[in-house]
């Protein structure tokens, strides 16, 4: 190999280019550049030694080379020598031209190579060329095409060799014959001519400035007959693609008068191609540079063609045009070329063709024709200057077609226009009227059209946008357009169907306005009467009634109110002061607004004052003006009949001006005109309309009236309708709208009218007019109605007059002397709706009117309050919620708004309680409204809970709110209101238990401010309760126990002492709430508050497990139960006597609940433990027996047990026989023991007593108090004793006695002394002592080691290293014996499957865990040794056990062996890192986990860091970089090593894991090419890179491909 090691690597990777393998091929080629880019020279000379020296070599392998070669001349031109270049082009130019046959892929990779190398060596490059191009010899097919791309590869080195290659290649041209040949040749003369010309523009930088065009005409025309008159006429469509591609080029070179020859000939040659060829642009192309060039000559025969031309050329502009067909594109774009290049000659021609076609009904040829005018307007400007008249004419023809796609077209020609000043011209507003027009399409979507299919569909929308962008360009950015546009766009401010365009509109103008003041132009101020422009007044109005619905018709309100604060001085010069100051704050307002967050009625009031504040400042001498203001707006009303909400508004704004109108005869017109154009079936014309005649009525009240009056007895109120027919004529439904039209208008003239007037006026001519029209009388009968229109107006109007009484400063001597009357009405309309649906918002009307009533005076009583509350809460409560509810096919509008509707019912019906609450604001008045609602809390129903809870919270705020205490009194039913409440936190709706959380929290603030606190004091209880809110929205159980536990705490720390009581048995019944999670929140609260004052219970003990013994035999629930239990067990450890002996007095046996609750005392030791001492006691104390004789002639004894002994033994057992008292049982099983069997003793031959006493019992629990005779007394004590042996754990003595029946024995008389023989038996007998087994267990192991069973010594193995974890502070007394036996087994020779090795390594590892060094030292390099030959075992496991012991090794190599271990370390590290790229994860984190131990200990910092950052467990290693990385470290840290480790690396080249021979040639070329020039020379690199080159010769592709790469590295050797 000697010292050059590139070429060496050059020729290996060469020899190995022509892998069978792509990505294998890809990389040996990226190498091979990668060198070449380094060592030019070096690589190519090798790639040309190769290539001459392999003659035979197949052409794939070439072509590879060749490429190579190419790449790396293409980057480093600069740096090649001439003689170099002259070998390589000779190379190139053999390699092209070695086979006459073509072979398109290798002979254009050397042609390729060729051309690279002419970017620079040009003349030898030609030299070398030319050879090959004689006279007379037909060349090879890639020498011309080599000659083609080099004249455009280098055009300044290449036109001074043209003249002579055109010289010799015109007779070749005959000679041709095959399509490939003359295909060549045509593209070669393009390509000649293109570079021709680009010289010939460029003279200034060429190399020759006197070369002329003539210089090549008379070839470029010789050639040009012979391409257009034969191969032209060719069946081949490529060959004449090319043909024509090349004509277009050579046209500009051939001489004029032959080009004018030429032409009749070749334009219609040309066009005929079309015919022919699918694909156009090629054709257009060509024919436009023919016409270009005809045209730069001055062509009088071109005129000739021009009809022809224009028949082939606007067809095409007018056809359909693919966007994603590239080349359909550029084709569209040529023709559109050939239209402009023919503009510039023959204009009038082209124009007058144009308009012609205008006039023809059809949408392509129209499109197509204003396309061509678009572009012609915008590129050949000065030759149609002329002619702007003549287009603004022809394109009138088009605007009134109905076509979007055609008016899209046109829109685009106007702005095109406009930029080129036509629209000055006569007609010019005419194209403005049209972009108006397209402006004002609807906004929004009315009737959906069918779905189109047509991707160039143009909606209503895509045109309106496009024509507002037009109108904003041609305002800004076209100066002469100001004079067209302005005043002229105030016409269409007026016109209803312009109203969709005033937001572009009043944008255009505001900016014109501000432009015209500013410049101080005379074309400001206008004059009516020379132009038909709007009055003032109508301006106003429109302007104003536009922006109370500011974001409609696109955002329309800032822009109307920007052009009414310019067009001040316009409308009343007395204006400007006003509006400069008011209309800057309402835009700005807008602003921080959208849509949705807009207070529509505050944005009304606004405006409503702006304008109220404009006839301030305009009024005082200039009242004409008001009056015309208010005719204008009365005009304005019927343009807004499809506008209702703006008709609406604009009621209003005529109310306003009324009001401050003085002449009264005008007013009395107005509002006879104003109540007759009214449609009273639209709900907001009515609305408006009211609050007009209420405006009015501020100032002409008298008048108001007597409108009102005059209009209630007009014709279209007297219709009266029949009495079967009431319903079904149109004409009375309209009376009925009518109806309430006029009372809503009587409504809001109570409002508005002046306070010192209205009182005395209101029931006399208000509510009796409003009544007499509500109620319809049929011959003399009241007939209910029922149109929902006219209930609605009364319930608005009597809430209006009410609030205009109790808003009225003079009212507080008024009765109101109908309110009980009309709250009645209130009362039947809402009886009148059902209960299946909401879907009128009669209830929530009938509320909000009943909450104004009870405002006013009289106060109602306490009846009819009642029956107030109870028919407004079952009407709203008891509703179905949306989807519950029986409502069908709705859309999605609907059940929005019927959301609405629900959320705002539920809203008036709490303000009604609200104000029934302010009535007596007391606990006895909250107590009277609560009343009502907590049947509803506890409802099964989620929505009836929903609603019942949140109304309380809402409640129970309002109520503190308002709460003003003077003394201190008593909250007498906050333990009640509590009771129902608290279960509710744990409610299965979140929202529920939020609400019921902040109404325990109001309620307690609520007894705060009755204990005397101040409104400012905070306690820091109630302060916890409120941040546990947060943690109601969980679900799990638990954590809402625990939140209810909280809560139990702060209500026993606030709750006085006299509620305590009240409020547990409150809860009490809670334990029965149908839904668990509110029964367990019951119970829980219960225990907390025992927990915490449950010692001042004490008189109340019995009482309280009397309710809960009864609540035990109904609670299905197991947590609620054992909640329940725990309720017994906390008051037995606060009140141990009292609950004890209240227990022992229930009936025997004990039935299941009182077995429960004696068992429930031993859940805690000290508890259990206190009541067996106290139970023991008792039973110690008394007599276990009465001594009665049967009769006084018998002297025979009966005994009879006691009961109180009898019921101690039974509540005995019930504790001894839960688990839970087996620690009390341990610390005092003596002493039961003792007490138990003298029990049992002392019950033999015992009977029941005869009449237990039961006079301090109540009635129920006498009758349960007679004793069965099944009951045994010897046998309740036998039991008792055999749970204590069972709960003492005495397994051996409980199974003998029940083997040989000890306790049956026991419990007969006759036979009890054999039972208790049995017992004392065992009793001797027990287990005193354990044995120690860890030496037995060593000596038995060890010798197993020898065994002949291969399973036997596994498990030995294993059985020895678990000892040593085992008996771990003994691992040291035998640490020798463990380690020699691990290290022998992995020795094992007889172990196939490797099972005692891997058991040894596994082994070692836990034994090695447990010692010190001094155990380790001595054998430490020992292990060490023995261990490496199996990182390369074939078995994964083994790989990955022995790389684990190498690194818990490393624990032990910091010591006295630190040096040799470290070199261990050096000898493993090479394996340890190919490995880190392992085919076996479980390999793989061994290894990671072996170089983190094992990095501490190199010496290293760098190589440390590097372990520990990027060696964790479950990173991805990206293991490239990383090995890159270290080896710069290795290099830096170990250079004295760098040999050890290539070599190292270089024995792994054989490995049989293809991986790892990839991760060994990839780190070695790593470490080499980051080696200095001085570095190198340690390492032997001959044998090195021998090795690597004979990898590129692997069997397996990836460790080929690893090869290349390792060899791109090594550039620098």
């Amino acid at each position: 190999m000697g010292t050059n090691y590139t070429e060496a690597f050059s020729v290996a990777l060469i020899d190995a280019a022509f892998d069978k393998d792509e990505s294998v091929r890809q990389e040996v080629s990226q190498a091979l550049r990668e060198l070449g880019y380094h060592h030019p020279r070096l690589v190519l000379l090798s790639c040309h030694s190769y290539l001459s020296k392999h003659s035979k070599l197949v052409q794939s392998h070439r072509i590879i080379i060749l490429h190579s070669m190419e790449a790396i001349v293409r980057e480093t031109i600069n740096q090649l020598d001439q003689s170099l270049a002259r070998m390589v082009i000779s190379l190139a130019s053999e390699e092209m031209t070695r086979s006459k046959e073509v072979f398109p892929d290798w002979q254009e990779a050397a042609s390729k190579l060729l051309v690279s190398l002419g970017c620079r060596f040009i003349n030898e490059v030609m030299e070398e060329i030319l050879q090959k191009f004689q006279p007379g010899v037909l060349p090879h097919f890639f020498v011309v095409h080599t000659l083609a791309n080099l004249s455009t590869a280098n055009v300044y080195g290449m036109v001074p060799f043209l003249t002579a290659i055109l010289g010799t290649m015109l007779p070749m041209l005959g000679m041709a014959k095959q399509d490939a040949m003359k295909s060549v040749f045509t593209i070669a003369l393009g390509h000649f001519s293109e570079s021709i010309l680009e010289y010939l523009a460029n003279l200034d930088k060429a190399p020759d400035p006197t070369v002329r065009k003539d210089a090549f005409s008379s070839e470029i025309y010789a050639s040009y007959e012979i391409l257009f008159n034969v191969w032209l006429q060719h069946k081949e469509a490529k060959l004449r693609t090319s043909v024509v591609d090349a004509i277009g080029q050579m046209t500009y070179l051939m001489p004029h008068d032959k080009l004018e020859e030429q032409l009749p000939k070749l334009i219609p040659g040309m066009m005929s191609l079309y015919r022919k060829h699918p694909e156009h642009f090629h054709i257009t192309q060509s024919l436009c540079r023919v016409l270009d060039a005809a045209v730069d000559i001055g062509s009088r025969v071109l005129e000739t063609q021009i009809d022809n031309l224009l028949s082939i050329l606007h067809p095409q502009v007018c056809g359909p045009l693919d966007y994603s067909n590239h080349m359909a594109v550029k084709n569209h774009n040529e023709v559109l070329r050939c239209f402009t290049v023919l503009a510039r000659a023959y204009t009038d021609r082209l124009i007058t063709f144009l308009l012609q076609k205008l006039e023809v009904h059809n949408e392509r040829i129209r499109i197509g024709t204003l396309t061509v005018l678009k572009h012609l307007i915008n590129s050949v400007s000065p030759q149609l200057e002329s002619k702007k008249p003549l287009i603004l004419t022809g394109v009138k023809f088009t605007i009134q077609d109905n076509n979007n796609k055609v008016k899209r077209m046109v829109a685009q020609v106007i702005s095109a226009m406009a930029h080129h000043d036509y629209l000055e011209l006569e007609g010019g507003e005419v194209m403005v009227e049209f972009i108006i027009r397209q402006c004002a399409l609807a906004c929004e979507p009315g009737t959906p059209k069918p779905r189109s299919y047509d991707p160039d569909e143009v909606t209503d929308e895509n045109l309106r946008n496009m024509c507002d962008n037009i109108l904003n360009l041609l305002t800004t950015t076209v100066k002469k357009m100001e004079n067209v546009l302005w005043p002229f766009l105030l016409q269409f401010l007026i016109p209803v169907q312009y109203l969709n365009a005033l937001a572009p509109i009043c944008r255009s103008l505001a900016y014109l306005g501000v432009k015209k003041e500013q410049t101080n132009s005379h074309g400001f101020l206008l004059d009516y009467e020379e132009r038909d422009l709007p009055k003032p007044q109508a301006l106003l109005t429109r302007l104003l009634v536009v922006s109370s619905f500011p974001f409609r018709g696109r955002g329309r309100g800032i822009p109307a109110l920007r052009f009414l604060q310019v067009a001040a001085p316009i409308i009343h010069p007395r204006l400007v002061r006003v509006w400069n100051e008011e209309l800057p704050v309402l835009i700005q307002h807008l602003e921080g607004h959208s849509k949705d967050s807009l207070p529509q009625r505050q944005w009304e009031d606004k405006l409503l004052l702006l304008l109220s504040k404009s006839l301030e400042a305009v009024n005082p001498g200039d009242e004409m003006w008001s009056s015309q203001l208010s005719e204008e707006m009365t005009r304005h009303l019927s343009s807004y009949t499809s506008h209702p909400q703006e008709k609406g508004f604009l009621y209003k704004c005529t109310g306003v001006v009324l009001r401050q109108t003085l002449p009264a005869d005008v007013v009395r017109k107005q509002l006879m005109d104003i109540l007759q154009t009214v449609r009273h079936a639209e709900p907001l014309e009515r609305e408006g309309v009211a609050v007009c005649i209420g405006f009015c009525a501020k100032t002409h009240l008298n008048d108001t009236l007597a409108k009102l009056e005059d209009f209630g007895k007009s014709d279209i109120l007297k219709k009266s309708p029949s009495l079967f027919h009431i319903l079904k004529d149109k004409s009375d439904v309209d009376v009925e709208k009518a109806k309430s039209t006029l009372i809503l208008c009587y409504g809001y003239l109570t409002l508005y009218a002046p306070e010192e007037l209205i009182l005395a006026r209101i029931e006399k001519d208000v509510i009796k007019q409003v009544l007499s029209h509500f109620n319809t009388k049929v011959l003399g009968i009241k007939v209910e109605t029922k149109d929902l229109t006219i209930k609605l107006s009364l319930m608005k109007t009597i809430s209006l007059v009410a609030r205009a009484i109790y808003a009225n400063e003079k009212n507080h001597s008024f009765n109101f002397n109908r309110k009980g009357e009309l709250l009645m009405y209130m009362q039947d309309l809402i009886k009148l709706e059902t209960m299946d649906v909401l879907r009128t918002p009669i209830r929530q009307q009938a509320l909000i009117t009943c909450s104004h009533l009870l405002k006013l005076d009289p106060v109602l009583n306490e009846a009819d309050l009642f029956e107030l509350i109870k028919t407004c809460l079952d009407s709203v409560f008891g509703l179905p919620p949306l989807g519950v509810d029986k409502s069908k096919d709705e859309t999605c509008v609907d059940i929005k708004e019927r959301e609405i509707l629900y959320t705002e019912t539920m809203s008036a019906l709490q303000e009604l309680l609200k104000q029934i609450l302010a009535q007596d604001l007391t606990p006895d008045g909250l107590q009277m409204v609560f009343k009502h609602i907590e049947g509803w809390i506890t409802s099964s129903r989620d929505w009836e809970r929903e609603r019942a809870v949140s109304t309380t919270s809402k409640l129970l705020h309002f109520y503190l709110e308002k709460l003003n205490v003077r003394t201190m009194i008593s909250f007498h039913n906050l333990g009640a209101l509590i009771g129902r409440l608290v279960p509710r936190c744990t409610d299965p709706l979140v929202n529920i238990r939020q609400n019921a959380v902040d109404c325990v929290h109001t309620l307690l603030c609520i007894q705060l401010r009755y204990a005397g606190f101040a409104t400012d004091h905070r306690d820091e209880s109630l302060i916890r309760l409120k941040t546990l809110h947060n943690g109601l929205h969980q679900s799990d159980g638990k954590l809402l126990f625990h939140t209810c536990s909280e809560i139990g705490q702060v209500i026993a720390k606030c709750l006085p002492q006299d509620q305590l009581s009240i409020l547990l048995f409150m809860l009490f019944e809670g334990l029965a709430d149908p839904h668990t999670h509110c029964s367990s929140a019951a119970s829980v609260i219960i225990n907390t508050l025992i927990r915490v004052r449950g010692t001042s219970l004490g008189d109340q003990i019995c009482e309280v497990l009397e309710v809960l013994h009864i609540r035990l035999q109904s609670i299905s629930q197991d947590q609620v139960k054992a909640s329940v239990l725990q309720t017994v067990s906390l008051l037995a450890s606060q009140n141990l006597s009292a609950v004890i002996t209240s227990l022992l007095t229930y009936p025997m046996p004990f039935d299941k609940q009182t077995a429960e609750m004696w068992q429930s005392l031993a859940g805690e030791t000290t508890l259990v433990r206190n009541s067996m001492e106290f139970l023991t006691d008792k039973l110690n104390r008394q007599l276990p027996y009465d001594e009665k004789r049967e009769s006084l002639l018998r002297k025979n004894v009966t005994r009879f047990a006691t009961l109180q002994p009898l019921a101690v033994t039974c509540a005995l057992y019930e504790l001894l026989s839960t688990a839970e008292s087996a620690e009390a049982v341990s610390i005092l099983y003596p002493h039961l023991f003792s007490s138990l069997l003298t029990r049992v003793g002392s019950s033999v031959g015992v009977r029941l007593p005869k009449d237990p006493p039961v006079s301090h019992l109540s009635k129920e629990r006498r009758a349960q108090s007679r004793l069965p005779k099944s009951l045994d007394v010897c046998s309740c004590s036998v039991e008792a004793l055999k749970a204590l042996t069972l709960r003492g754990k005495d397994e051996e003595v409980l199974g003998i006695m029940n083997a040989e029946g000890g306790w049956e024995l026991m419990k007969i008389t006759d036979s009890h002394h054999q039972g208790v023989a049995i017992l004392a038996r065992l009793l001797r007998h027990r287990v005193t002592s354990d044995l120690v087994l860890t030496e037995i267990l060593l000596s038995s192991l060890l010798p197993c080691l020898v065994d002949t069973s291969t399973i036997v010594r596994m498990l030995s193995i294993r059985g020895l290293g678990n000892a040593a974890v085992g008996a771990s502070h003994k691992v040291h007394k035998y640490s020798t014996k463990l380690l020699s036996a691990m290290i022998a087994g992995m020795d094992e020779k007889d172990d196939p499957e490797d099972l005692i090795t891997l058991e040894a390594m596994a082994g070692l590892s836990k034994v090695l865990a447990q010692l010190e060094e001094t155990n380790v030292q001595p054998i430490l390099i020992n292990i060490a040794l023995r261990i490496r030959p199996f990182f390369e075992k074939d078995k994964d496991e083994v790989r990955a056990a022995a790389f684990m012991v190498f690194g818990n090794l490393s624990r032990f190599g910091d010591g006295q062996s630190k040096a040799d271990f470290v070199e261990q370390i050096h000898s493993s590290l090479v394996s340890l890192l190919l490995h880190l790229n392992d085919s076996s994860e479980e390999v793989v984190k061994a290894c990671k986990f072996t170089l983190r131990s094992i990095g501490p200990l190199m010496g290293s910092d760098n190589i440390s860091a590097m372990f520990q950052k990027h060696l964790l467990e479950e990173a991805i290693l990206h293991y490239g970089e990383f090995i890159n990385d270290l080896a710069k470290h290795i290099i830096s840290d170990f250079p004295e090593k760098i040999n050890f480790y290539i070599m190292g690396n270089v024995s792994f080249f054989k490995s049989t894991w293809p991986e790892i021979r990839g991760n060994a040639v990839m780190f070695t070329g790593f470490l080499l090419g980051n080696l200095s020039q001085d570095e190198v020379q340690s390492v032997s690199l001959e044998h090195v890179c021998g090795a690597i080159i004979l990898l590129l010769r692997d069997a397996i592709p990836s460790v080929r491909i690893k090869a290349a790469e390792a060899l791109s590295l090594l550039h620098e050797l």
